[in-house]
């Protein structure tokens, strides 16, 4: 079974708490008959933070989630005493969130790095006390400011997987092999279309103690950046990685036609895409002979890296490794 654990988009009403309201107060001291001013300011309303966290990998734990509400600042005293702030409210979320605003769908946060805080829904500021109004002609002010109001907004959290390589192709291209063979990851492999339904994480060990990480994309078919069968739902991930591995496999038919179509559907989803270090790999190849391969061969686009390799044999392994090292790298 696939992991139904895995979310990636929720949205929630984001609403920050709002500030205290400033104190009106007069000094009341024995000897001091005309005490002055000494209202104190209210305090700050609770942001609503987002803070990246390396031990999340979903968005699963804010499913649920439907409200996020700071609390509000409390009013300030005599004395020149503050009220207390409200207190914060923080989200864990993996690396590769995006917040966007769900009316105008504006991008407001961005998290990228572990512990890296970024506040979402800003609290009101408190109001100021009376003593900050006392002038040479106003020496008793009897007014301060209230709070600002909280904010309130519907807010989409998408998750876009960090990850150096992207694997493309279509259901049963052999993908979630590929990674399983030169990665610690251990996704689920079966015959059928989309085995894999979730995006899969594996760390592929290079070279002198080096890495980097690869992810298997749910398989894309004709039509996805429409929505046809996963649709536009996985598509986001690719957008983060720097390289993107084509992988077709040899008994597809036309290996120019197949990734005619993915890159067709890659464009028609984000135009950027293209932009992006592309290799082809043939995979499913511990069947073919040179002649087949010569055949093959004359069918890809120039100016595209590929590489043959079968991920049963271990073929061209090492081979496509040092490929995705030198991409990366470049």
């Amino acid at each position: 079974m696939a992991d139904s654990n895995f979310i990636d988009y929720v949205k929630f009403c984001s609403r920050s708490g709002a500030g205290g309201p400033g104190s009106v107060h007069f000094r009341r001291e024995k000897h001091v008959p005309k005490g002055g001013p000494d209202g104190g300011d209210g305090g700050r309303g609770g942001h609503i933070i987002l803070r990246g966290n390396t031990q999340h990998w979903t968005l699963l734990h804010l499913k649920y989630k439907k409200h996020v509400i700071a609390e509000s600042g409390k009013g300030g005293e005599g004395g020149r005493r503050k009220g207390r702030d409200g207190e914060d409210v923080i989200l864990e979320v993996p690396l590769g969130t995006v917040a966007r605003n769900a009316e105008t769908h504006e991008i407001v946060a961005e998290i990228t790095e572990d512990g890296q805080e970024i506040i979402l829904t800003q609290g009101g500021r408190g109001g100021l006390g009376n003593e900050n109004f006392k002038t040479a002609t106003n020496q008793a002010p009897h007014y301060a400011q209230p709070g600002e109001s909280g904010i309130e907004e519907w807010m989409i959290l998408e998750l876009k997987l960090l990850a150096d390589v992207g694997l493309v192709g279509f259901p049963n291209a052999g993908k979630s092999t590929l990674l399983a063979s030169i990665s610690a990851a251990k996704p689920e492999i079966g015959d059928y279309p989309f085995t894999t339904l979730v995006p899969n994480l594996g760390v592929v060990g290079y070279k002198d103690d080096k890495s980097f990480v690869m992810a298997d994309i749910p398989g894309i078919i004709e039509g996805a950046a429409e929505g046809k069968g996963l649709g536009t739902r996985f598509l986001r991930h690719i957008e983060r990685n720097s390289i993107l591995l084509f992988l077709i496999p040899a008994d597809a038919g036309s290996i120019a036609e197949q990734y005619k179509i993915l890159l067709n559907e890659l464009e028609k989803y984000n135009p950027e895409l293209l932009d992006k270090k592309r290799i082809l790999a043939i995979s499913k190849t511990d069947m073919l002979d040179e002649e087949l391969m010569k055949e093959m061969e004359a069918e890809i686009p120039k100016d595209l890296p590929y590489i043959f390799i079968s991920a049963v044999s271990q073929y061209n392994l090492e081979k496509l490794k040092d490929l995705l090292w030198q991409a990366i790298n470049s």
